[in-house]
């Protein structure tokens, strides 16, 4: 038989994106996603050309295939303009001149469901939708999280923590508690950046990670601490106005009550604020930062102004080592006065880190923006307390009488004087002994003011911190809660779930949480408030730590986080932490909040909601199923076990001639023979294993594509060895071959051929009885079996396949031995938009999060030559595979472009073709 002459040249320029797919609806009108055969072709043929034959008729030789394009991975469409869709395998293959159709296919991966549209829906359309508002990293996450830190312990509670546990004792609780949210925010923004993050914020990215179970359960824990912290910053708010009006004589009923009142008003102004709109709450952030920021520099400014007789009776003396080296020893007072007691005080004022997070909707670009503006806040908020902590108690001592008088005379002896103040020169020893002291930094919780050069200033820093908390915790929790609400997990909640104006505004969720926070707020005591929440925070950061832990343990292809400075390890640890200090702050507390989540988690099992987000602990699932599977490999059947269902799914074929009677039981016995196995074992090959006996190779094939497996558990992707001889062997013997692809293609298999100068050949295949399997002494050496240094993995990614000619690649570089390879990418371009389209699909394997940063963009080409020029050095060379029509394209002419295009090259060749359906995303469920 004459074989066709092939040219090994290919023009990549005709793999450009191709028109809008459309086929007309029933009112003649053409519908979006459909797919339009009149339009743009592109041909393989015989190698010698590639053109667009948009008018003209369609043959074998051509195929629909289309370059990678961002639309293809995308769940929504741009405004104002027609989105591309992938064709179907049933599209690439079809014969052109076959009138039927199928039914209209349906990427699971990531195509958009879509109806008819009618003329009412275009006009709408005509104008493009309100943008809602979006902010930065800076104004979204840093700033809001640092307003959020600064709360009102800073202010009211720092300085008292400091006379307390002493400087020294101070830090460690600083750096202690800043550990663990440092930690935290680094799992934060792992999971943040592991996929395209909607609004949802925390319980977002928990549910997506975790799944349903966790998810659910945290996200109503977290939305509770958020509405109770509002009720914590407002008291401390209305504890500074109910001082101020004290101290000027103006008292409504009692000091209790006068917060009761001053905080329920508060807290409505609030919601107000919050029910107007982002903008204007994100307005009012900024104004709170500038007065916190001109507070501070007041506090900075007093500390260095030397002090008058009345702040020095009242306990300042401006910088002292005598009073640093007396205040760097803790001094515990009270049944609150240990380390753990002022841990579980200071805790909450560091729990803001979640702020930005948890408005993930409202930013422009939150897998940039929550990493960066998370942990810059952190790195400040920290450094401001050790400096505030520090400076403080070098220039306060613990107690003073605020009484003038109470001073040292030239004349009087000090040997009485009990104190630090002795040595400069006052005498609180009665105050100190009856334990009457007013200030120091041990009963006066404004000592800040006291200390400022303008304490007005300080006061309106106090309202700004906890004003802006307030706000900061009053936005967040309904945005949690409308999450949770939207995916209904619980009943009776969906209520919540509405959504109100262009930036889908929680209205009802503002309400339920302005009522639990005035509810909390009626308690109005602030050292009772804040270890409740404290409880609800450590709970929350220790499944956002597991989340991250367990994401990277599963060692799923899912989990590829473009942050890559966290460490697993570092997450279990802190979230053991997160447990452990719960319980050691209050233990009835962490019972009751292991108690919801537990019951929730329950309740979540039992009910199984219908959703699918590819949480890691399907991830898990899988591979505990997987590696049972595999361990039973290494043990023997016996008859009292005889239930159990061994798993076998390794291709091996054993042959027999068409006579009559079938197979011989030799042929059975060496298809189904256990050294199979023990070769496998042997080296260490994590597989199974299935023998079948049939008459031909492609029958046995068939027999495995469609029986392999268990469940779940069975394969997606066909690995082939390639074909050398199909020159000289029979047309019947290629037909064959190529029918084994197709017969992949039609069960929606990958498929995967693989060109090797020696070994994975299916040239010469056993015949008779005899397997095609080789023995272990005889099995060639492979360049898979060596460690492959700092080489190169060369991805020609022609054709968009769903992405398996990316994924391919990236899972292997996760091996040891292939782990220094660089991948780089090649992509057709034309030459007026050659820097455009490398851009592009550099922006979307960005999307991907693979870690591939090298794509080089060609036109004109002679591909097979291109291949030994750029990819002589290569460890290995992946080659989008082409798909040839079904009865339509020869196959010997479909084999002679796959021979082409693959001959005469060191490096080993895998021609990689998906089924046309993602395996790869670019979002987060």
């Amino acid at each position: 038989m004459e074989l066709p002459v092939a040219s090994d040249g290919i023009q990549l320029a005709a793999y450009r994106p191709r028109a809008p797919l459309s086929v007309p609806n029933e009112n003649g009108k053409a519908a979006p996603g459909a797919f339009d055969e009149s339009g743009y072709y592109q041909c393989y043929g015989d190698g010698s050309s590639v053109a667009s034959r948009g008018s003209e008729a369609l043959t074998g030789y051509e195929t629909l295939d289309a370059p990678p394009h961002y639309d293809f991975y995308a769940n929504t469409e741009a405004w104002g303009r027609r989105r591309h869709f992938r064709p179907s395998l049933y599209q690439l293959r079809a014969n052109p001149e076959d009138e039927s159709r199928p039914p209209i296919y349906e990427e699971t991966g990531g195509q958009m469901e879509r109806g008819d549209t009618s003329e009412e829906d275009e006009d709408e359309l005509k104008e493009p939708p309100p943008e809602p508002t979006r902010f930065g990293w800076v104004q979204g996450v840093m700033i809001r999280c640092m307003l959020n830190i600064w709360g009102v312990i800073l202010y009211l509670r720092l300085p008292w923590i400091t006379a307390q546990a002493g400087i020294g004792m101070t830090w460690v609780i600083i750096l202690l508690s800043s550990c663990i949210t440092g930690i935290t925010g680094l799992s934060t923004s792992a999971i943040a950046t592991n996929g395209k993050v909607k609004g949802g914020g925390t319980y977002f990215l928990i549910s997506r990670s975790l799944g349903p179970e966790l998810g659910g359960s945290i996200g109503l824990i977290f939305a509770f601490a958020n509405a109770v912290a509002v009720a914590m910053h407002t008291v401390g708010f209305a504890e500074t106005v109910a001082d101020l009006m004290r101290e000027n004589g103006a008292v409504m009923v009692d000091r209790t009550n006068d917060i009761r009142i001053i905080g329920i008003i508060t807290v409505t102004c609030l919601l107000g604020i919050s029910m107007a709109g982002m903008a204007w709450e994100s307005k009012a952030q900024i104004l709170f930062f500038v007065v916190i920021m001109v507070s501070f520099a007041s506090y900075i400014v007093g500390t260095i102004i030397p002090a008058t007789p009345e702040k020095e009776s009242k306990g300042f003396f401006s910088y002292k080592a005598g009073i640093f080296a007396a205040n760097f020893v803790p001094g515990w007072r009270g049944k609150e006065g240990s380390f753990f007691g002022m841990f579980s005080i200071f805790f909450p004022s560091a729990t803001g880190i979640l702020a930005g997070a948890n408005i993930s909707g409202d930013l422009k670009n939150p897998t940039v923006a929550i990493p960066r503006g998370t942990l810059m806040a952190i790195f400040w908020t920290t450094v401001s307390y050790l400096i505030i902590s520090a400076t403080i108690g070098s220039c306060v001592v613990r107690d003073a009488s605020g009484i003038l008088n109470d001073t040292l005379s030239s004349s009087s002896s000090s040997e009485g004087c009990i104190g630090t103040a002795c040595q400069y020169g006052w005498d609180f020893s009665e105050c100190i002994k009856n334990g009457t002291c007013a200030y120091g930094i041990s009963n006066y919780y404004q000592s800040m003011s006291m200390v400022s050069a303008f304490a007005p200033l300080i006061t309106a820093g106090i309202f700004g911190a906890t004003l802006s908390s307030a706000l900061a915790c009053l936005v967040s929790a309904p945005k949690v809660f409308q999450c949770l609400c939207k995916d209904r997990l619980y009943p009776l909640i969906g209520f919540f779930g509405k959504s109100y104006g262009k930036n889908d505004e929680p209205l009802r969720g503002y309400l339920l949480t302005y009522i639990i926070a005035a509810c909390f707020i009626l308690i109005a005591e602030l050292n009772t408030i804040a270890p409740i929440i404290s409880n609800f925070f450590l709970c929350s950061y220790c499944l956002i730590n597991f989340s991250c832990f367990h994401a990277s343990i599963t060692n799923s292809p899912g989990w590829r986080p473009s942050f890559r400075f966290y460490s697993k390890w570092l997450s279990l640890l802190c979230a053991v932490c997160c447990v452990v200090i719960m319980f050691l702050l209050t233990w009835w507390a962490a019972l009751i909040a292991f108690g919801v989540v537990l019951f929730l988690l329950g309740y979540t099992l039992y009910k199984k909601p219908e959703v699918n987000w590819g949480s890691s602990v399907q991830a898990s699932s899988y591979n505990i199923a997987l590696n049972q599977c595999v361990g039973l490999n290494n043990v023997e059947d016996h008859v009292k076990n005889y239930r159990s269902i061994t798993p076998n799914t390794c291709l091996n074929i054993g042959f027999f001639p068409h006579i009559p009677g079938g197979p011989s039981e030799s042929a059975v016995e060496n298809a189904c023979s256990e050294s199979h196995v023990k070769w496998l074992n042997q080296r260490k090959v994590k597989s199974f294993y299935r023998g079948v006996v049939a008459a031909e190779l492609r029958s046995g094939v068939n027999m495995l594509l469609q029986g392999a497996g268990l469940g779940r558990i069975k394969p997606n992707v066909l690995l082939a060895g390639f074909k050398k001889d199909w020159r000289s062997d029979t047309p019947q013997a290629t037909h064959s071959y190529i029918g084994i692809l197709h017969d992949a293609f039609d069960l929606h298999y990958g498929v995967c051929v693989l060109r090797l100068k020696e070994g994975l050949d299916v040239s010469h295949p056993s015949q008779g009885h005899a397997s095609v399997s080789i023995d272990a002494e005889l099995q060639p050496g492979t360049v898979f079996q060596k460690k492959q240094g700092k080489k190169t993995i060369d991805v020609y990614w022609l054709f968009d396949d769903g992405g398996l000619t990316l994924l391919l690649p990236y899972l292997l570089t996760r091996r040891k031995r292939w782990a220094r390879c660089k991948v780089r990418v090649f992509v057709g371009g034309e030459k007026d938009k050659k820097e455009e389209q490398k851009a592009d699909v550099l922006a979307l394997i960005k999307k991907f999060r693979l870690g591939f940063h090298d794509v080089e963009s060609f036109r004109h080409i002679r591909l097979n030559e291109v291949l030994q020029d750029y990819s002589r050095d290569a460890a290995l060379i992946v080659v989008t595979m082409p798909v040839g029509r079904k009865g339509v394209c020869p196959t010997t002419l479909y084999m002679a472009w796959l021979d082409i295009l693959s001959r005469d090259l060191r490096p080993p060749v895998l021609l990689v073709r998906g089924n046309q359906e993602n395996v790869l995303t670019f979002y987060c469920q």
